[in-house]
């Protein structure tokens, strides 16, 4: 499985299904812990080049923020926190009062998330989106980026019920578009930047996992839709009826 995931050439490799069978090596419960924090620290730069969260940013929350005396926001499956870090940034230097909480199931991601220098407005806790619910809580926005290709249908279908109950506005979740040039273009373009982590192989493999967009319309239930976002991304939305 390692030798066909960082094959750079996506000739023989089936495109037209998503490689669930595939398991990243970040999220393997025993991966050497420093390779695993380094791959979080070098998201932040891969996420500045490809996630697009600067135009998600201005095009999907700013407008509502301007609306808004002050917000909260839930960042699901935040990983090394980058995301959220910038979203809160942004929001400060725009003079607007956003307080985001940022959660993952992963102890080992909200320890590293949480040992970095503290970012007002901005704090990382160990939760499944579910348990926010269980505990009755509410959020103006849900985000989450990379976080739909981890996912199976039947747990894509629980995020989305469960981003319904939290969310007060909109909920917005960004992730990878497959195809074989995205593949490629990651493979020859990106990843041999980033050594000495797993964002090489896992990303690959991540792009291998992923929904297309008629994938994702699909799936996803009444009131939610697609949008494309260059470069090779998919933004799956929601907005809710009152917002």
């Amino acid at each position: 499985m390692k030798a066909e995931s960082i094959n750079l050439k996506p000739t023989g490799l089936n495109f037209g299904r998503r490689a669930t069978e595939l398991t990243e090596r970040m999220d393997e419960p025993d991966c050497d812990l420093a390779t695993l924090h380094r791959t979080y620290a070098q998201f932040a730069f891969v996420n500045a080049l490809v996630s697009g969260w600067r135009q998600v940013y201005v095009k999907q929350l700013r407008p509502h923020l301007a609306r808004l005396h002050s917000a909260t926001l839930l960042d699901i499956g935040s990983g090394g926190g980058d995301v959220p870090r910038k979203l809160a940034q942004w929001a400060a230097q725009d003079g607007f009062r956003l307080h985001i909480t940022a959660i993952d199931a992963d102890a080992r991601a909200v320890t590293y998330a949480s040992s970095l220098p503290p970012q007002a407005g901005l704090s990382f806790r160990q939760a499944f989106s579910g348990d926010l619910v269980k505990e009755e809580q509410r959020f103006d926005f849900i985000t989450s980026n990379h976080l739909l290709h981890h996912l199976t249908a039947p747990e894509l279908a629980a995020l989305l019920d469960d981003s319904e109950r939290l969310c007060r506005v909109a909920v917005i979740h960004s992730d990878l578009e497959r195809s074989a040039f995205a593949y490629a273009a990651f493979g020859l373009g990106i990843s041999p930047w980033f050594r000495r982590s797993f964002i090489r192989e896992d990303g690959l493999l991540s792009i291998r996992r992923s929904f297309t967009a008629p994938e994702l319309a699909q799936l996803a239930p009444q009131g939610w839709q697609v949008q494309r976002q260059w470069p090779y991304r998919n933004l799956l939305m929601y907005r809710a009826a009152h917002a």
